[in-house]
């Protein structure tokens, strides 16, 4: 990733538009931004800024970038900081970088614009700048946030179309809403429309073999097999911190690793799976039934939310009349919960498949006992 941001070829330079990446919770999209990528990008030489729009939810998403980009600035205007030092080359003063603007006004009334910001940093340290915003969708919807994005489209736009530019604003978003990323990339809306928007891969087998000999120099420590260690951490929705917890489970258990191990990932499966699904419930039943449909939609490529059989098909489950705008307004809601995500038009899909796969494990158990229900065990035909 590193070297199609900084190196793309000729087929690769639609990232200088911008990369957003969209990925479900807690599957290590910030660990691998922080211990992976950015160091790659600075091994390269580029100059990163990042900012985490979680990080203080006190804050608006624009003050978040703009205290980002002012820290990196002041250790750069700034004597005997690490930042400085990777730019001892350049034959800058002792004191450090000095700009045209006043760094502490950066993102007030009366500061350099960001667009000003940008152009000077970039010509100043002559190498790449790369702005990693994460939980980048929740600049959208607020004024501000939307605001610091049209000015970062600019800032972009500024830097790189510079004949000579000496290196280019790259920006990177990345985001739990697969929804709201993807748009931010696609809706002609959007500032930063036509930029690449792809999936994080999460982490697989190569992740449990590395994880697995790590541990095994702990003496006395108990592990499954690679293979069940790895189903279990599918069974968790490959999420790197569920599998540490259901190692650390495991130490307490008296039973073969083999056979332990697989009972606590599916249990803690579970709880994780029943309050994602009590999330979608809290919505009413014409959430259920509405995610219910585009589960099953997902197995034939067709959600199918607003045809007509749809709308019988809600009203008959929910014993009273349901019309079109009620279903809009539903799956807007769930959208904006994160339950599901736009795929194109028309055609909606579970936005985590850990929550999908729980949910037809659960139809599936619900339907066996209606039949047990209906059908006793000994009960003639």
């Amino acid at each position: 990733m590193a070297r199609q941001l900084l190196q793309p070829n000729a087929l690769q330079v639609q990232v200088r538009s911008g990369v957003f990446l969209s990925g479900i919770r807690r599957i290590g999209k910030t660990t691998f931004l922080r211990q992976d990528l950015i160091p790659a990008l600075e091994s390269m030489g580029a100059l990163v800024i990042y900012a985490d729009l979680w990080a203080d939810r006190s804050k608006s998403p624009a003050s978040l970038v703009h205290e980002a980009v002012r820290v990196t600035l002041s250790e750069l205007a700034a004597p005997g900081t690490r930042l400085l030092d990777r730019f001892k080359g350049l034959n800058i003063g002792a004191a450090g970088f000095s700009f045209g603007f006043q760094v502490d006004a950066v993102g007030k009334p009366g500061g350099a614009t960001l667009s000003e910001v940008f152009t000077e940093l970039v010509f100043k340290v002559k190498t790449d700048v790369v702005l990693i915003i994460d939980e980048v969708q929740h600049a959208l919807g607020t004024e501000d946030g939307n605001n610091v994005l049209f000015a970062l489209k600019a800032a972009r736009d500024a830097v790189n179309t510079r004949p000579e530019t000496p290196g280019y604003l790259l920006f990177l978003g990345t985001g739990s809403h697969k929804s709201l990323v993807a748009d931010m990339a696609t809706r002609r809306s959007q500032p930063f429309a036509g930029a690449v928007s792809t999936a994080y891969e999460p982490l697989g087998s190569d992740f449990v073999s590395w994880k697995k000999a790590q541990l095994e120099q702990i003496d006395g420590i108990k592990l499954p097999s690679h293979e069940l260690m790895y189903q279990g951490f599918l069974a968790v929705g490959q999420r790197p911190e569920e599998l540490q917890n259901a190692l650390v489970l495991l130490q307490s258990r008296p039973e073969d690793p083999n056979v332990a191990f697989p009972i606590i990932c599916s249990t803690l499966a579970s709880a994780a799976a029943e309050v994602e699904i009590a999330s979608i419930e809290s919505l009413g039943e014409l959430a259920a039934i509405i995610f219910d449909r585009v589960v099953h939609g997902n197995e034939s490529g067709e959600s199918g939310l607003f045809s007509a059989d749809a709308i019988s098909s809600y009203s008959e489950q929910i014993g009273m009349a349901v019309d079109t705008p009620q279903v809009q307004n539903m799956v807007d809601r769930m959208i904006t919960a994160n339950v599901i995500h736009r795929q194109s038009h028309g055609v909606y899909a579970v936005a985590d498949p850990f929550v999908r796969q729980a949910w037809q494990q659960r139809k599936t158990i619900q339907v066996s006992v209606r039949q047990l229900q209906t059908h006793p065990p000994g009960d003639a035909d």
